[in-house]
């Protein structure tokens, strides 16, 4: 391959990722946006949604061989039932860990994200010894589980082209793109986006107008809950291995990007995923793998130095 090839092979790759990663900054974001709150249970509700896809494939029989009206069919299923499971636990979580210590100091809801994060990545881990032939037989429950190519490897280029660019890459486009072009929409236009925005700008203004404060929250967690499960589904595809422990990582490059692109911005937390993943594949590709969370991290550094606010994140006065 020649330099340029390689360089476009790690742009497809690259914002392949970052849109991935995007999906799950856009929880971050949201919550954080609401009620300040950085859950960080987040990063393995996405694992859990991950494996009841894997579940929901191995008790159809669904693999490589799948045809493609059929796999069509079931990538689509497997992405409603993550989103609206992880959308509902999500909110239980909210209801059940948060809620009660919405007037506590701030430090207690995020050692209770912490504390949440532990549990749900016992249940990952718990999940993956179940009898089922794509855990193994739960005879290696904490061993990485391989994820059915139901995505073909087909380089929609051409066999001859040494560029490639999959199914696998066709469909993170359309499905992520469409997700953060509705969800932009929604938060824009709707009665409800609005009372969101209403409820980040000023909570207690927002109920004295009339405002279900509670019920916006709510909302807020099903909704970032339901792109990570959306998110799990489309990275077990893509990268066709999942683990119990892959929330963190998830997580924390989610987590840069938001903090990458603006807390609290939603273009930012788009934009700030699309940068960490081109970072990391060219990183990968140009430096060597072992220092990319240095060169990611670094960046971040840089970054919040200069602008503290994030690259789109809006400059607030604090008033002394």
């Amino acid at each position: 391959m020649s330099t340029t090839e390689v360089l476009l092979q790690q742009l497809i790759t690259g914002l392949s990722n970052g849109m991935i990663i995007a999906l799950i900054a856009l929880g971050y974001t949201m919550v954080y946006g609401i009620i300040e709150l950085i859950n960080f249970a987040h990063g393995d509700l996405f694992m859990l949604g991950g494996f009841l896809a894997l579940t929901i494939v191995g008790m159809l029989g669904l693999d490589a061989t799948t045809g493609n009206a059929t796999t069509f069919v079931a990538v689509g299923g497997l992405v409603a039932i993550s989103a609206i499971f992880c959308g509902s636990l999500n909110w239980t979580i909210d209801r059940l860990a948060y809620k009660p210590l919405r007037r506590a100091p701030k430090l207690a809801p995020l050692v209770s994200a912490i504390g949440v994060s532990f549990v749900l990545m016992n249940i990952g881990l718990f999940w993956g010894g179940l009898p089922m032939d794509v855990f193994s037989d739960g005879v290696a429950a904490a061993a990485p589980k391989d994820f059915p190519a139901l995505a073909s490897n087909k380089n929609l280029l051409g066999e001859a082209s040494d560029i490639r660019f999959t199914v696998k890459e066709l469909m993170v486009l359309v499905i992520t793109v469409p997700l953060m072009i509705g969800l932009t929409m929604y938060v824009k236009y709707t009665r409800t986006g609005k009372a969101m925005r209403a409820v980040a700008q000023n909570p207690i203004a927002a109920q004295l107008m009339g405002i279900d404060v509670n019920r916006v929250i709510g909302t807020t967690f099903i909704i970032g809950g339901a792109l990570g499960g959306a998110a799990s589904v489309i990275y077990s595809l893509y990268n066709n291995t999942i683990h119990f422990q892959m929330g963190y990582r998830a997580g924390m490059d989610a987590f840069t990007a938001a903090v990458l692109g603006g807390i609290g911005s939603l273009p930012g937390a788009m934009l700030g995923g699309l940068l960490i993943g081109l970072v990391r594949a060219m990183s990968d590709q140009y430096i060597e793998a072992r220092w990319t969370n240095a060169v990611v991290f670094t960046i971040l550094i840089l970054i919040l130095i200069f602008r503290p606010s994030g690259l789109l994140g809006a400059r607030l006065r604090e008033k002394v």
